[in-house]
């Protein structure tokens, strides 16, 4: 059995009590910044920095400012992201990420997640951020990337 912490995404709305009221946690809102979007056409597997990650039929696939990758399922993506002005709505393109709020965790060791997929599991560093999207999503995001795109309210 490993002593790597382990969090699960919950795949319900909310915020888990586990980040929320972890004594390191902030509440940060995503700042809003145009990043480049397509859909998988198909069933596809997206490496990210954290690990490998199942894309269904739809779900967004995303490039970020430092060209990581990661995927947003299609169901949560609108709560998430509007088109750019060039872009039209579901068509691959420019998007602007919404400034929504949520809890993040500074993490001191290696630790693991379970997205609401069921199925794709990421691996933080030490320095990573445990981020709880409150729509039942967890994430993994670098420091310098977290740096980047969240700016810290809480």
């Amino acid at each position: 059995m490993s002593n790597i912490p382990f969090f699960k995404s919950s795949g319900r709305p909310g915020y888990v009590d586990e980040i929320g009221g972890h004594p390191r946690r902030v509440v940060a809102r995503k700042q809003e910044r145009e990043i480049q979007v397509r859909f998988a056409r198909a069933a596809e597997s997206v490496q990210t920095n954290e690990g490998l990650v199942q894309a269904r039929v739809g779900d967004a696939i995303l490039t970020g400012i430092n060209g990581e990758h990661w995927r947003v399922s299609q169901e949560r993506f609108p709560d998430k992201y509007r088109p750019a002005e060039s872009t039209q709505p579901g068509a691959d393109g420019a998007y602007v990420s919404l400034p929504n709020r949520v809890f993040a965790v500074p993490m001191t060791t290696a630790f693991e997640v379970l997205l609401s997929d069921g199925e794709s599991k990421l691996m933080g560093r030490p320095g990573d951020w445990l981020v709880d999207y409150g729509d039942g999503s967890l994430g993994i995001v670098s420091s310098r990337v977290f740096d980047l795109t969240y700016q810290i309210v809480g």
